[in-house]
């Protein structure tokens, strides 16, 4: 059976697991996991209600993870969801793990109030069955383009 949950303020180990998976999927050990925040930042990044973190956990073990920003919007009284990032570990993959982490975000969008759900996904080909995914459970596709702009 999958556990999915959105961590709270004292679930800093599930944090640390949390990027942990990200590194791990990602291949990005450098972003994730080289400089971990103290322990005083996670929880308070974990109490912002406006941030949400969202781990599957299998057996004890962490197999997923979800990090997405809920954004107050200026043009109306309205906010979105955001997922920044969403991972599943190759060993859990097609088995409605990532399913499960979206249906949870959409639970906190109803909670909250939100509009919509919103998440961008990479053109590389690796990445096809993400964007099969969320073309599967949206209801609106948009072709965007990201760009990365220096500070």
């Amino acid at each position: 059976m999958i556990e999915v949950r959105r961590l709270g303020e004292n679930d800093i180990a599930a944090f640390r697991a949390m990027n942990a998976i990200f590194a791990e999927v990602f291949d990005m050990p450098e972003d994730y996991a080289a400089a971990q925040p103290e322990d005083a930042y996670v929880s308070g990044w974990l109490a912002d209600p406006n941030n949400i973190a969202i781990l599957a956990v299998q057996e004890r073990e962490p197999i997923g993870a979800l990090a997405g920003f809920v954004l107050p919007k200026f043009e109306q009284a309205r906010s979105e969801l955001y997922i920044y990032d969403l991972a599943v570990a190759e060993r859990a993959r097609r088995r409605g793990v990532a399913t499960a982490m979206i249906e949870e975000m959409r639970r906190i969008a109803r909670e909250v109030g939100a509009w919509t759900v919103v998440v961008q996904a990479d053109v590389f080909p690796e990445d096809e069955p993400a964007r099969a995914l969320y073309r599967k459970l949206a209801k609106e596709e948009i072709m965007a383009h990201h760009f990365d702009i220096a500070p």
